[in-house]
């Protein structure tokens, strides 16, 4: 059985986009938080994306490596992104591109399917999604950065449940910059 993660930067009232899908208070990450995600990243065999989160990702992340003020870190994590296995779950895309394939159908019956298959970690990104996933009781561990702002509304990191979900604090730590993570996984 495949593990897969849901994790996210939200800020401390919840939100992982301000609204009108700013992202903007996520700006300035420290360079160290920036090199763990890189971490995290390659270890994750196969990435899942909503469709609002795979337009992000795919606006900038194809040609990152070629940009002419990019850091290492970020050429590594574009070479990553691109190289890594991806599925978009979406019923308005038509196509998609760089490692990608597309799912128009059943998102929960594919990550079942998924993760009960060979292979590696995956990890799961996009509020809409993820939800389904949660509440299919399909995520194994939850990896939320939270950074020291308050943006008041917008697209919450989670949404309503069915049920509650019970979790094992596994890890914690601090950032430059005041962003703290917390590790947990379904008990």
């Amino acid at each position: 059985m495949r593990k897969l993660t849901f994790g996210m930067n939200l800020t401390l009232d919840g939100y992982i986009a301000a609204t009108g899908d700013d992202i903007g208070w996520s700006n300035g990450r420290s360079d160290e938080l920036f090199e763990w995600w890189l971490d995290r990243e390659r270890a994750i065999t196969l990435s899942l994306y909503g469709r609002k989160l795979w337009e992000t990702m795919s606006a900038s992340w194809p040609t990152g490596d070629q940009q002419p003020d990019a850091t290492p870190a970020q050429i590594d994590f574009a070479r990553n992104w691109r190289d890594t296995p991806k599925v978009v779950f979406s019923s308005t895309l038509d196509k998609v591109d760089w490692n990608t394939r597309l799912v128009t159908g059943d998102a929960v019956a594919e990550i079942t399917r998924l993760k009960a298959g060979d292979g590696g970690p995956m990890s799961i990104g996009g509020a809409t999604l993820a939800a389904a996933a949660v509440r299919a009781g399909l995520v194994d561990e939850y990896l939320l950065v939270t950074h020291p702002v308050l943006v008041g509304g917008g697209t919450p990191f989670f949404t309503v449940l069915d049920g509650w979900v019970n979790l094992n604090l596994v890890e914690t730590r601090t950032f430059p910059g005041g962003a703290v993570l917390t590790r947990y996984e379904t008990r």
